[in-house]
């Protein structure tokens, strides 16, 4: 099972986001995500996410907060994504190898080019502050079934 993380970092109403435009066989190619990546060997998920945000964006996570895990399942793969959010970096933003970094309004974001899944979650980052456990299942990029804390959602 592949494990990543993910993480917003808010700051006032706009998130910092990765529009994956640079690597070809991108499963994200023309997507527009959070901040992560792929755990390494013995890495905790805080460690993996702490790693992949400085990787891409050459910023230091200060505070930040574990908010709850994604399991993610299709025809041809499953995933545990471990979601987080941060509200205070320091260093200086720089270039992504995978990407354009950029700030976007929390309320434009559902209308970027996203996962359908990525709108579920998203949603629930800004509304709730309680850890939740969410799974989305794919039919090829259709989101074809969500559930929150083992009760299925209205896709």
């Amino acid at each position: 099972m592949l494990q990543t993380t993910l993480c917003y970092l808010d700051i006032g109403d706009r998130t910092l986001m990765l529009h994956r435009i640079k690597k070809k066989d991108d499963v994200n190619r023309d997507k527009w995500i959070g901040i992560g990546g792929k755990f390494e060997h013995g890495e905790s998920p805080e460690e993996c996410m702490l790693r992949e945000f400085k990787e891409e964006t050459g910023l230091t996570l200060e505070a930040w907060a574990y908010r709850g895990i994604v399991t993610f399942v299709s025809d041809s793969w499953c995933e545990y994504m471990h979601l987080f959010t941060a509200t205070e970096v320091s260093g200086c933003l720089r270039e992504c190898d995978e990407g354009t970094l950029e700030w976007v309004d929390w309320k434009d974001v559902c209308s970027l080019p996203i996962w359908e899944g990525d709108k579920v979650f998203l949603r629930l980052l800004r509304e709730r502050e309680t850890f939740f456990s969410l799974k989305l299942v794919y039919d090829g990029e259709r989101l074809a079934r969500a559930v929150l804390d083992g009760r299925e959602l209205p896709v």
